[in-house]
């Protein structure tokens, strides 16, 4: 299990007034650590006021704070990194909250800052939820306790305690923090959660659909067997909790005959992950 910290540090939250940022700057707000909230859209500064919290402009933000977190969309890190990283401290780290852009190469850096990368495993199907607060929390960051992944581009233990530190107070209550190189993160997310977990979460909803919508199944039994059906799948399939049966493996058969392409591993490529980030990060648009 990853160790906890009790020191504290100087944060930097950019964008503290997006749907992240929120999330983020509510879990910060909890700590002892020094945080600097910056927005800009007016309706982020509104939220960012309203929740109680006082709004600094980011050159000062960023001018003395050990960890600078980019609560910011994918599509707009490459422009304000280009802004902040110039005017951060010497030894200072960047983390941004999603790996698809620093893996792309989108980011500003230098040589004596420290680039890092972080993102929320979300509360496990398999978690043991103790409270109805943890059971409503299916995203994760407010009762329900998660995993975390992390990435540095450091040796330096101290550095790697701050991020740590820092990760497991914007996704708190964390368990562990699994540490991986950034391609690697980006191997996880977007590849193995969104190309392909993401992806069969929706099938199974577009499945649901034409039961009800085609069929003419009545849509409470159809989401009962549905919902029943997809954990008995999840725990089989995952952790072999128990044995499908005889018929259900050859329906499974079928299934992965008709709907799945022989040749669907090669997501997992480094030449289709670099196609994929293309696509999400539309860098066809980005003059770089």
């Amino acid at each position: 299990m990853s160790t906890t910290t009790t020191d504290t540090y100087k944060i930097a939250v950019i964008g503290a007034g997006g749907k992240m940022g929120m999330r983020v700057s509510n879990n910060l707000a909890r700590t002892d650590h020094t945080v600097w909230y910056v927005e800009k859209s007016p309706a982020g500064r509104e939220r960012t006021t309203g929740a109680g919290r006082e709004l600094t402009d980011a050159a000062t933000a960023v001018a003395d704070a050990d960890i600078v977190v980019l609560a910011v969309p994918d599509l707009a890190l490459a422009s304000v990194t280009a802004e902040l990283v110039p005017q951060v401290k010497s030894g200072a780290i960047v983390l941004t909250l999603d790996p698809a852009a620093a893996y792309a190469g989108l980011l500003t850096t230098r040589e004596d800052v420290i680039q890092a990368v972080a993102h929320p495993c979300h509360p496990s199907i398999f978690l043991q939820r103790q409270s109805a607060e943890e059971w409503a929390d299916t995203f994760g960051g407010i009762a329900a306790p998660q995993d975390a992944i992390a990435a540095i581009e450091s040796d330096d233990p101290a550095k790697q305690a701050i991020v740590e530190a820092t990760v497991r107070a914007i996704y708190a209550p964390v368990i562990d923090v699994h540490w991986v190189t950034i391609k690697q993160l980006a191997q996880l997310e977007p590849t193995l959660v969104e190309t392909v977990a993401c992806m069969i979460g929706d099938l199974l909803n577009e499945a649901l659909q034409e039961a009800v919508d085609t069929m003419g199944v009545p849509e409470a039994a159809a989401r009962s067997i549905l919902y029943g059906h997809t954990q008995v799948a999840l725990a089989n399939g995952l952790r072999g909790d128990n044995p499908f049966s005889d018929a259900c493996l050859i329906a499974m058969d079928y299934g992965r005959e008709s709907i799945i392409k022989e040749d669907w591993k090669k997501i997992f490529r480094d030449d289709e992950l670099d196609k994929n980030l293309a696509r999400m990060l539309h860098l066809d648009k980005i003059e770089r």
